[in-house]
């Protein structure tokens, strides 16, 4: 049996969570899907580069990036430092793309995918940028060259959003959705009803690495913003960028305002929709007052969930609790034994 060979391009925390989920499931993959594989190339911003065409020891490159040494080491052939040439370059059937978020442009993302595509790769991502800003050319490149664009972790980490209405919800037509789409946010509010002031609470995501170093795009609204217009793009043939999203961040929530919500048995949340207005898709982010009742309401921590309206289906809600880089990788897992499925 030929080994799918693999790249990746980023190999941070979700690179590394997904080269620990191939190691701990090969032997599965290889019982259950008859899939075996080798990593060919790792490209970093700030670890190095390396292509073997023999394969790359996965063991030695994650103790290298835990002990912040450079990878360029692990090479058996030129490497080139440019993220375009290194695609070329690497003998590789499967791309990982998971290089940092563009919410503005999706690039440099977009470009490598485009690059990953025309050099006969399949390509697999995380990046939410590559789907509101290229949706449409990546996918016609993808069926053009025969190979599969595939993006599952981009919205909800591993949760099955894209393909259950790929493949679970045939013909079930979508009205309206709802939901809470940002953990970061999640957890700060309900760090805030715990006694945290904005800035106490937003310490304590970074923290934990759920925040990064500049939570702008987080608290802000940006990424939730970005996730509604993913979905609306794919799952409603609507183009639409972050930029299109009526978007209000959290940090006008004061404390103050969180003693009195929680005094009326309510909690703010930062909710995020997309529903019909003059025969067009529009998305809000803003944060809102739930009460009790609402399924909102109980969404703890750094859990997500989405509910989807739908003529045959007048409430499908899915929850994910606590997501991290394990169950991003897990979505980037699932693509790439969904795409060996149709080869």
């Amino acid at each position: 049996m030929k080994p799918f060979r693999l790249s990746f391009i980023g190999f941070g925390n979700v690179g590394q969570a997904l080269a620990r989920l191939l190691l701990a499931k090969q032997n599965d993959l290889l019982t259950q899907h008859h899939i075996s594989f080798c990593v060919t190339g790792i490209a970093t911003n700030r670890h190095g580069k390396a292509i073997n065409p023999d394969g790359i020891d996965l063991n030695k490159a994650l103790a290298l990036m835990e002990n912040h040494q450079s990878l360029a080491g692990l090479a058996s052939v030129a490497t080139p430092d440019n993220f375009i040439d290194f695609i070329k370059a690497c003998p590789a059937d499967v791309l990982f793309e998971n290089s940092p978020v563009n919410h503005q442009t999706g690039q440099p993302a977009v470009s490598h995918i485009r690059a990953g595509l025309e050099n006969n790769q399949h390509c697999i991502t995380a990046n939410k940028g590559t789907v509101v800003h290229g949706y449409r050319q990546l996918t016609d490149l993808a069926l053009r060259k025969g190979k599969r664009f595939l993006f599952e972790s981009t919205v909800m980490d591993g949760a099955p959003i894209f393909s259950l209405f790929r493949a679970s919800l045939p013909s079930a037509n979508i009205q309206q959705f709802e939901g809470i789409l940002n953990s970061t946010t999640n957890m700060i509010l309900e760090k805030m009803e715990q006694g945290l002031s904005f800035e106490e609470a937003v310490d304590y995501t970074q923290s934990i690495g759920l925040a990064e170093t500049d939570p702008t795009a987080d608290v802000d609204g940006w990424d939730a913003a970005i996730k509604v217009a993913a979905l609306v793009t794919v799952l409603l043939s609507q183009p639409m960028l972050p930029q299109d999203v009526r978007r209000e961040g959290i940090s006008g929530i004061s404390p103050e305002m969180i003693t009195r919500a929680v005094a009326d048995g309510k909690r703010w949340k930062l909710v995020c929709r997309a529903f019909k207005e003059n025969d067009r898709w529009c998305g809000t982010v803003k944060p809102e007052l739930v009460s009790s009742s609402s399924v909102l309401y109980n969404i703890n921590g750094s859990s997500s969930y989405c509910e989807f309206k739908t003529d045959t289906l007048p409430g499908l809600g899915v929850v994910e609790g606590n997501p991290g880089p394990q169950t991003t990788a897990y979505g980037l897992l699932s693509d790439f034994i969904n795409l060996t499925r149709g080869i």
